[in-house]
This record gives structure tokens, C-alpha cells and sequence, in this order.
């Protein structure tokens, strides 16, 4: 059986030099912490999670143009906000998918209203350890005023953990489900050229790829630097455990080329793109704009043959 391109995954670096990305539950009032995940050897790596990464991409795509699915109250109670489940008209319900489970009346059993997201997405992980570091401040707001009791209104102390350095991602785009399927039924599968338009929607979104999330006292640019980009036949993130950067801001190309070598029966292409006034070894890779036209190409051709 001839395989054909089903996929394409992109593994990619983004690189911050003092951040506070995404926050965690407090464990003391006055820090503001930040997610971290615990390694084996008991080092905490701080990541972004998978579901900031989502709404930041959504958010993007807003911010570019599209028109976003409305957000209303879901039918059950105490249920999560649905939006409108329209993935024929709106771009984030297509690309994101929706769950929203409506209550059975009289005796009957409950019915589901599900769209799996065609997107599969990574958190977004710091690729050095947490180290311990915190931003201290001061809240002066109040100096000079009083409460409603005559007292003097103190400074507020806080203090918030950043950090810097690399962080990685993935995220894995199903080429074949895009535009079709789930919620897809009464109207048919949209034409290949609006499939095409939005997934290269996505990728203008994911190239500009910019969290709202405590930007602003900690301004940050999660934007990719480096990506690791194939098409598939399979629908696998070949790359996602793979990329590495070893002293002096290099990546290790060598052994990505030797990855998608291992899964050259399922790679249709690939490239190796990204930024040489961050990475050392520019050279041995394209520069990202080559590599994002390269991914734009594989998507218009896939729709469009």
C-alpha cells in the first residue's frame, strides 16, 4: 500500500532571557510561581502548558483577522463554556475542536457534541532548570491613602520566580481532518483551498506565537527561533524528543538529519530552519523564513494536487 502525507509536525525552540511565562498555584501568598515539572534527578523544569499554548495560538489567530467562535454558557450545569460548535464557519472550532455534553430530559440519555482538535500540541518546556531565582517588588499603589478605617494603606511585597533560556515545543497538525469529519456531516468537507487558507492561517499564528500571559511586567517572545519541520505519511512528531542545544547556542543538526533518516520511509520532506543571530552554527540550517515557506509550500501543494 502506496502511503501518502497525512501530517506535519514541527518541533521548535523559542528563547527568553528573563520571563515569568505561566503561572502556578501559590503555595505562599507573597511568590507567584511559575509551572515546573520534577525530573527524576529532582530538577524542576519550567514549561508553559499545553493549554496556554492552545489559547495563545487562538489568540493570535484573532488578533490576525479571524473571525473566533463565540464563547456561551455549556448546557449542563456547572458544565465548561462551549463555543459555538461550528467548525464549517469558524477557523478555532475546525482547528481546536469542542466537547459539550447536554443533559438527558425525561428519562432519556444525555447526548455529546464532540469535535477532536485536529492540532496535537506539546507544552512548551525550558530545556535548563529552574534555579531558584525570584523578582522581588513593591506594590506603592496605596502609599499616601488610607482604609476605610483611617489606617495608613502599607506597600504590598511580592515576589515572582523567573527564568531564562531555551524552551522547546511541538505541535503536530492532522492534514487530513482538517475541514472535515466530526461537525462536518450536514455540510460536507470544506474545498482544499479553504482548508489550505486556514491551516496556513495556523502557521501565521504559530510563527507570531505570543502569550498574553503576564506580559506585562515580564515581557516575553515565545516566538520560534528553530524549528524541526517534516511532512509526514505518519502521523508521528518525529522530532519532538530529538532536538538539543549543546554549548554555544548550537543546535545538534547532525542528528536530526540522522532522525529523519531513520524515518525516511514516512517523511515525505523536512527542513531544519532557524535564526543565526541566536544559534551559533546558522550555516548548517535554513534561515527560518526559508523554513516556514518550505512548511507553506507542503500545505498549499497538499491541497491543492
Amino acid at each position: 500500500m502506496e502511503l501518502k502525507p497525512n501530517s506535519i509536525t514541527i518541533t521548535y525552540l523559542s528563547k527568553v532571557s528573563f520571563a515569568s511565562l505561566n503561572g502556578a498555584d501559590k503555595e505562599v501568598d507573597n511568590i507567584n510561581p511559575i509551572k515546573k515539572v520534577t525530573l527524576a534527578n529532582e530538577e524542576q523544569l519550567p514549561y508553559v502548558s499545553s493549554q496556554a499554548i492552545r489559547r495563545a495560538l487562538r489568540d493570535q489567530l484573532s488578533s490576525l483577522g479571524w473571525t473566533i467562535s463565540n464563547i456561551q454558557e455549556a448546557s449542563a450545569k456547572k458544565g465548561a463554556p462551549k463555543t459555538m460548535m461550528n467548525p464549517v464557519e469558524f477557523i478555532d472550532d475546525d482547528l481546536f475542536g469542542y466537547m459539550d455534553a447536554s443533559p438527558g430530559k425525561d428519562g432519556e440519555k444525555g447526548k455529546s457534541n464532540i469535535r477532536i482538535s485536529p492540532i496535537r500540541v506539546e507544552s512548551l518546556l525550558g530545556m535548563s532548570a529552574y534555579k531558584g531565582d525570584l523578582d522581588y517588588a513593591t506594590n506603592f499603589m496605596g502609599k499616601g491613602h488610607k482604609t476605610s478605617s483611617g489606617e495608613d494603606i502599607q506597600p504590598n511585597i511580592f515576589e515572582t520566580e523567573i527564568h531564562s533560556g531555551f524552551y522547546k515545543g511541538t505541535i503536530l497538525v492532522e492534514l487530513d481532518r482538517v475541514g472535515a469529519g466530526q461537525g462536518f456531516e450536514e455540510d460536507g468537507e470544506l474545498k482544499g483551498e479553504e482548508k489550505a487558507k486556514r491551516v496556513l492561517g495556523l502557521l501565521d499564528a504559530f510563527q507570531n506565537l505570543w502569550s498574553s500571559g503576564r506580559q506585562s511586567r515580564f515581557l516575553a517572545d515565545i516566538s520560534p527561533k528553530f524549528i524541526a519541520a517534516a511532512y509526514m505519511k505518519a502521523k508521528n512528531p518525529i522530532f519532538l524528543e530529538s532536538v538539543q542545544v549543546e554549548e554555544g547556542n548550537k543546535v545538534n543538526i547532525k542528528q536530526l538529519n540522522q532522525v529523519a533518516k531513520d524515518y525516511g520511509r514516512f517523511v515525505e520532506d523536512y527542513t531544519l530552519a532557524g535564526q543565526s543571530a541566536i544559534f551559533s552554527n546558522g550555516e548548517e540550517m535554513s534561515s527560518l523564513s526559508e523554513g516556514f515557506s518550505k512548511i507553506r509550500d507542503w500545505v498549499s501543494n497538499h491541497y491543492n494536487s
